[in-house]
């Protein structure tokens, strides 16, 4: 059986199917990148057993974990007077073109002069990121994207800047809950970070006579208990001995006078 990972563009799993090579030879991972629009269809077409997708999707009859956000950036043509910021904030961007649908980038939407003037232009006709951006080094607009789609698409006449105000973006893990299977739970104990040995479930609680769960001792109790019997285990072992009378501190112990004769 093959296990079918679907990603998104930006997401670099390889990490994942690293750790997953090294436990599981014998199940061997077909990869492959899925697009904007069939982030969740791989599922339910069954291409994809899992996917790894930026949110949101459509999360009917699926499971979904999220795993860490992206931080938003603004791209510009290298000449922008942007390329001298370290962070922009939205409010910066309202008198600029967005060659992306406004409802998008709904921060900067709400707040774009040529939207609230009516003077919004048409947008080229672009068929993926690599068109935007073509578009963008030309110096026609800019574009708000996740940090790893900028990087993924960066070009050296494109510059890019963190922009605050706009929400940043989800990646999570994805898989159909019906088709749940002991391989699928294994690979989200891989990408959550469980270890070789732990188990994916809590093992059940012990429990009294009267149905009552079994508090587990504490670990300082434990070591306590332990040092305890140590110590006890030594005293054991220990040869019984005399003990030494210890004369209070500051003070002699009367002797006899052997020169003084008894009467």
């Amino acid at each position: 059986m093959t296990l079918h990972i679907g990603f998104a563009a930006g997401v670099t799993p390889t990490k994942w199917t690293r750790i997953w090579a090294d436990r599981r030879p014998d199940v061997p991972l077909e990869v492959f990148r899925t697009g904007p629009g069939e982030q969740d269809a791989v599922l339910r077409d069954g291409r994809a057993t899992v996917s790894l997708v930026r949110l949101p999707i459509d999360e009917r009859d699926l499971s979904v974990i999220g795993l860490y956000n992206e931080i938003p950036v603004v791209v510009a043509a290298k000449d922008h007077a942007l390329g001298s910021a370290e962070i922009v904030t939205v409010a910066e961007l309202a008198d600029e073109h967005l060659l992306q649908d406004p409802d998008a980038v709904p921060e900067w939407r709400d707040i774009a002069v040529e939207i609230r003037e009516g003077t919004r232009r048409a947008l080229p006709d672009m068929v993926d990121l690599d068109a935007l951006m073509e578009q963008v080094a030309a110096g026609v607009g800019i574009a708000i994207l996740p940090h790893s789609l900028a990087r993924l698409h960066g070009r050296k006449d494109v510059i890019s800047v963190p922009v605050q105000g706009v929400a940043e973006t989800r990646i999570a893990l994805a898989w159909l809950t019906a088709k749940t299977s002991d391989d699928v739970e294994e690979f989200v104990g891989i990408v959550r970070g469980r270890t070789k040995g732990s188990s994916r479930a809590d093992a059940p609680a012990t429990r009294t006579d009267d149905g009552k769960p079994v508090k587990k001792a504490k670990r300082t109790d434990k070591a306590k208990a332990a040092a305890k019997a140590v110590r006890a285990a030594a005293a054991q072992a220990k040869p019984a001995s005399a003990k030494k009378t210890q004369n209070a501190p500051g003070r002699t112990r009367n002797t006899p006078n052997p020169r003084k004769r008894r009467s």
